[in-house]
């Protein structure tokens, strides 16, 4: 086993979400760490906003839920619809879990605004060192350690780190950089986040926080999240057929299509932003290749739909944190980043993968006896609460966390 180094550093390659909890975990267990992220400032990309109870107590031990907590929106239940017959199939509620797990909802708080949160408090001193426009071009492994090649505003520069990992999104430069394959494969069809300040929860009773609503030609998640202002925002995520243009989806027009279908409307919907993007589901081969590691969107993607991939990048970031630190302090061998890599690699396909992949057969099922078979099954397993707490334990990935703990 190695002996520790004093001057020990991390480097990390993206302030997004998973970047950032990782390099505060590694902070508060006494590593260095600098960040560099290729933007010029934290950026208010709409992109995830759920964060599961299980992340929630992971962030609880980092001492962040409890400011966030009044900054979000809490919300215990979330629904599943039939749009065909304006019905809701089932409603779970974590409420049910409340004398099994320390926060029994689930925190509607968008992601740009947890970066940035950690940035402002915690990435302006020597030991957590947080460098926006930093674009990583380079990247070379040697037997004790790592040089970073960056381009920045003063040009391009050379960097030393122990480690490197890479948190750089779906594309990841790190990723490709240390030639990891990742293994997978791309949805035909693209989708389109709509978000609009019209109140659905007043409007329609029938509305939670949370929804999934099944079509068989188009489905749809509807989401609340604070936003800037009162009332907040709702965010509705739709499929775009592979033969739709983009320009034409992005279209006023088509844009208030999608949701007067969806929510009739007598007056206009007005439009707070809309982002159209492709979604994936891919699995790095290995998330360690020598000093170099991988964790979130960088190790693996998936569809949107459950809200796990925030979630389960979050938990690579803690799970990581807790063993390069003993690493680096020398209370254990490089033996156990393997060990990491391994766990959230099982994680990220038993789990995220398969729960997402399901959640999307699910809303789209266009067989009408398949979709009354599975709304038969989704209302029977929430109207038992012993059912009904089995699955969202396995929703807000608590059983993927025990699991891979299993994984040596």
């Amino acid at each position: 086993m190695a002996a520790a180094k004093s001057n020990s550093r991390v480097v990390i390659v993206g302030a997004g979400p998973v970047g950032m909890v990782c390099a505060l975990a590694l902070n508060k267990l006494g590593v260095s760490v600098t960040v560099f992220e290729q933007e010029p400032a934290p950026v208010e990309d709409q992109r995830a906003a759920s964060l599961h109870p299980s992340t929630l107590e992971m962030l609880d031990e980092l001492g962040v839920t409890d400011k966030i907590i009044p900054l979000g929106l809490v919300s215990s239940a979330y629904r599943f619809h039939d749009r065909v017959s304006h019905s809701v199939v089932a409603e779970f509620d974590l409420g049910l879990m409340k004398d099994e797990i320390r926060f029994p909802y689930v925190l509607q708080y968008e992601q740009y605004k947890l970066t940035a949160s950690i940035a402002a408090e915690y990435g302006n001193a020597s030991d957590f060192d947080v460098r926006f426009a930093h674009n990583v071009t380079g990247l070379t492994q040697a037997a004790d350690g790592v040089e970073i090649e960056v381009t920045s505003p003063a040009g391009v520069e050379k960097f030393r780190a122990d480690y490197v990992i890479g948190c750089d999104g779906g594309r990841s430069t790190v990723r490709k950089l240390a030639g990891i394959e990742f293994e997978g494969f791309t949805y035909p069809e693209r989708f389109i986040k709509i978000a609009t300040s019209f109140d659905f929860g007043v409007a329609n009773p029938k509305v939670a926080f949370r929804n999934y609503f099944s079509d068989p030609a188009e489905w749809c998640n509807l989401f609340k999240v604070q936003g800037k202002r009162p009332p907040g925002l709702w965010r509705a995520i739709m499929p775009i057929g592979a033969e739709e243009a983009d320009e034409t989806a992005l279209s006023p027009e088509r844009i208030e299509a999608r949701l007067q279908k969806f929510f009739p409307n007598s007056g206009r919907y007005e439009i707070e932003y809309v982002n159209v993007y492709g979604a994936h589901q891919c699995v790095a081969a290995t998330f360690r290749k020598g000093r170099v590691l991988l964790a979130g969107d960088s190790a693996h993607v998936n569809n949107p739909i459950g809200g796990m991939g925030m979630n389960g990048g979050i938990h690579d970031g803690i799970n990581l944190a807790g063993k390069l630190a003993k690493v680096i302090h020398g209370e254990a061998g490089e033996e156990l980043l393997d060990v990491y890599s391994r766990q959230r690699r099982h994680a990220a396909v038993k789990y995220v993968q398969a729960q997402t992949i399901a959640n999307k057969r699910l809303m789209e099922e266009r067989d009408p006896a398949v979709r009354a078979k599975n709304f038969d099954e989704l209302r029977r397993t929430a109207e038992n609460p012993e059912t009904a707490k089995a699955y969202m334990r396995r929703a807000a990935l608590f059983d993927s966390l025990k699991d891979a703990a299993a994984v040596t």
